[in-house]
């Protein structure tokens, strides 16, 4: 059974809706979700905001937390989950904003992935750093962790 799967199946067994707000990863984490039959009951929706308007418009993001920290950062990742949270008939929703290279700055690396996990409960947020693997694999490595933390916490 696939990450994706398992997700899937323990918020089926809570009856909780998922839902994503993906801007480095364009939709491959609302894509792994909806790749498994039958997912239609749990996953509400997913909110791709690649561009920073993309980010406001459709998940509230204040444009003066992009101001000061950036859209790599945890307290953009926690922004965007709370959006979806509230824009969603979700129960749970998971946010990644991260840099998929190639490059990257001195204080923003290639690789740099922050997270956001939003339910009633409240909101956590971390950042990996996942290092200058490539695009490809930054991504892939960032739906790995995405499905990782919705299943914890279902868990």
């Amino acid at each position: 059974m696939t990450e994706a799967a398992k997700v899937l199946d323990a918020a089926r067994a809570r009856g909780l809706m998922i839902a994503t707000a993906e801007s480095c990863t364009g939709g491959l984490i609302a894509g792994a979700l909806t790749a498994v039959p039958g997912s239609s009951d749990v996953v509400d929706r997913g909110f791709i905001t690649y561009s920073n308007a993309a980010k406001i418009e459709m998940l509230g993001i204040r444009p003066e937390t992009l101001d000061q920290f950036g859209a790599v950062s945890e307290e953009i990742a926690r922004e965007m989950a709370d959006g979806a949270l509230a824009r969603s008939n979700a129960a749970l929703a998971v946010s990644v904003t991260g840099i998929a290279g190639p490059g990257g700055s001195e204080h923003k690396p290639e690789g740099r992935v922050c997270f956001g996990l939003a339910s009633p409960s409240g909101t956590v947020t971390e950042t990996v750093e996942f290092g200058a693997i490539g695009r490809d694999q930054v991504r892939a490595a960032t739906v790995d962790h995405a499905l990782a933390l919705l299943l914890t916490a279902l868990s």
